[in-house]
Parts: structure tokens; C-alpha cells; sequence
């Protein structure tokens, strides 16, 4: 039975799990799902959840974690245009001059109450909703893709900004252009999916499209102290254990601002000894000489690669891009292979 203020029924209470996408290269070919492809842009933010009960406006990311006090706008904004029993999902992203700012809607997750008020009005956060899971009380899931995006488009015809409709199109060409076109908004890439599909939340039945070189590692230790990092060790879940692939290059001096607030202290026994050979941190470098580590507790950074990934290790030095504290270190896959690029973004 529903609690006082409660329209959303129990299978539908957070966290949930949300669909998820496979990595693949390019616009897939038609064959690569079943039933009629639909495709959208893939924005650059954080996935969540809205959950709009009868009184309340909860929001979720997609590892389960209630994010509604860093968004107090995009929570204000769902209240008055999202109907009660409803959950969608989407991506909460903040422009600047006409293309997506990562970097402002990360603030969010470091800043306190006072600050989160001045940011809502100087950088807001807006919702670009591509998918429903509830609406009026009822689970909306077993539906197909088609089907629900009926009733999402219902939703939004009420709709203003800051909540949006994601573009979705059938047609190839219009996938091509968006892929390549909208890299300069900020785009990430494109995604694919099947019309006849379900929402089958923890499953991998999406296909998403990056035409950008970044690669999710996860830090578990630093070169110099923690307040002001110079460089990063990467690591990845190879056999089960995390291991050390590759370390960064230089950290620019607001790079290490940047990543220095959310380095902390190993909370247990770490994977990691504090003392490495070279070799360890490079495995092309013939300079075994032992370098000292600052173990941190892991956390996830978006790196930019230059060559193939072995496999094991990466080839050259990364380059630091931003850190992902949305993201969960379990969260992060060993890549099958890396052809990359510098994209000068």
C-alpha cells in the first residue's frame, strides 16, 4: 500500500536500475538491432532518474544515489511540469555560449547549499528526458521503446525549459549528420536503439557511438601529495584485481586543482603498494628506478589516449581530462580496444 504522498507504485520506487549501451564504432548498420533502429544524440552530462510522487520530486543517478539537493532547479522545474506517478529518464546538462559545460555541472556535486543557489541562477541545469518508465501510477517498462516514447511525447507537450524532449529520428542520414555535426555543441556521439525493445534496467541493449577519444580509469594513487597532484596512476579490473596501466602526463596547473578536492585517503587496505618499480607505471619505459605513490581512495577520471591499448597497459602517457565522480569505480570496463585520437576538445 502507498504511503501518504506516494502515487508511484512500489516496483518503481528508487533506486532503479537503468538500460544501459554497448560501445560500438561509427553509426551501427541497421542490422545491428532488432526492429526499426531510432537514434539520438548522445549529450554530454549526468544520466538520472526523476521520480515526480504526489508531493515530492526525487532525482537519481543511474549507480542509485539521490543527486535532488544539487539540482534545486531541475527538481522546481519537474514539480511544475512533470504529472505525478511519472519516472523518466534523461540527462541533466548545463549549456555555456552554445555548447555543453561538463565542468559546471560537476561543481554541483562539490559545492555547498548557499553556492548551489547562485550556481542554479548563474549556470542551470537543464533535463533532456529520451525515456519513461512510469506514468500515472503505472510501471511503463514492459512496454516497448515505441510505445513509450507515445506516451513521452504526451508528457512533454507541456513542457518548457529547463525539461526538454531528446531529438529522435529513423532516418540515416539525419543520424550521420548529428554524429558529426553536433561534436561542436559538445555533443559525445549518437545513440541507437531498438523500437520493439523493452526497458530492461542493468542490460546492455543500447548502442552508443562516441566519435571522441576519452577512456574512463580509475585513480587509486597519484605522483606528489594529494592537495597537488602532478601526475596520475591509472588503473583497470584486469582478473579481477585492479591493476596499474598507465600513468599521466604532466598535470597542468588547473588540472590539479581540479582533481586534488576529490583525492582522499585509501578508506582500507588498498590494491596498491606505495613504492613501484617504473616498469610498473610504464611498461615501454626501461627505467626500473622505484618511484613513490600517494595512494588515494579509487575514484574515476576521463583521460584522453594517444595509441592502442595493449590490452594490459597503455602504450604513452595520458592526458587528464576531468574527473567523474558521478561514476562509481565498478562502473568502469577494460576497453577491448582503443583506436584513438586527439580531438582538440
Amino acid at each position: 500500500m502507498a504511503e501518504p504522498g506516494q502515487v508511484i507504485p512500489p516496483s518503481l520506487h528508487p533506486p532503479l536500475e537503468v538500460v544501459l549501451a554497448k560501445a560500438v564504432k561509427g553509426v551501427p548498420p541497421p542490422a545491428a538491432l532488432p526492429g526499426q533502429m531510432l537514434f539520438e544524440p548522445k549529450f554530454d552530462g549526468y544520466r538520472v532518474l526523476i521520480f515526480r510522487d504526489r508531493d515530492r520530486v526525487g532525482i537519481w543517478s543511474r549507480q542509485g544515489k539521490e543527486l535532488t539537493r544539487y539540482f534545486p532547479d531541475l527538481a522546481e522545474a519537474a514539480a511544475s511540469m512533470v504529472l505525478p506517478g511519472c519516472v523518466v529518464d534523461g540527462e541533466a546538462v548545463v549549456w555555456s555560449e552554445g555548447r555543453l559545460n561538463f565542468e559546471a555541472l560537476q561543481r554541483r556535486l562539490s559545492a555547498g547549499r548557499e553556492r548551489l543557489q547562485s550556481m542554479a541562477a548563474e549556470s542551470p541545469v537543464h533535463f533532456v528526458c529520451f525515456d519513461i518508465l512510469g506514468v500515472a501510477g503505472h510501471d511503463a517498462r514492459d512496454l516497448t521503446l515505441a510505445d513509450r516514447r507515445t506516451l513521452l511525447e504526451e508528457l512533454a507537450t507541456v513542457w518548457a525549459p529547463p525539461l526538454s524532449l531528446s531529438p529522435q529520428t529513423t532516418e540515416r542520414d539525419l543520424a550521420h549528420q548529428w554524429f558529426e555535426g553536433l561534436a561542436g555543441a559538445g555533443m559525445e556521439g549518437l545513440m541507437a536503439k531498438s523500437s520493439r525493445q523493452a526497458y530492461m534496467g542493468g542490460k546492455r541493449i543500447w548502442l552508443k557511438a562516441k566519435h571522441v577519444s576519452e577512456v574512463d580509469v580509475i585513480c587509486a594513487a597519484v605522483i606528489g601529495p594529494m592537495e597537488r597532484p602532478t601526475e596520475i596512476v591509472a588503473g583497470l579490473p584486469i582478473d579481477g584485481e585492479l591493476r596499474i596501466v598507465g600513468r599521466s602526463s604532466t598535470l597542468k596547473p588547473a588540472d590539479s586543482r581540479a582533481l586534488a578536492p576529490w583525492l582522499r585517503p585509501p578508506a582500507g587496505i588498498h590494491p596498491w603498494p606505495s613504492v613501484v618499480k617504473g616498469t610498473t607505471l610504464d611498461r615501454f619505459n626501461r627505467d626500473a628506478s622505484p618511484t613513490e605513490l600517494t595512494l588515494v581512495d579509487p575514484v574515476v577520471v576521463e583521460v584522453l589516449a594517444d595509441a592502442a591499448w595493449s590490452g594490459q597497459s597503455f602504450r604513452h602517457s595520458l592526458r587528464f581530462r576531468r574527473v567523474r565522480p558521478e561514476l562509481e569505480p565498478a562502473d568502469v570496463d577494460v576497453p577491448s580496444r582503443l583506436n584513438v585520437r586527439n580531438t582538440g576538445r
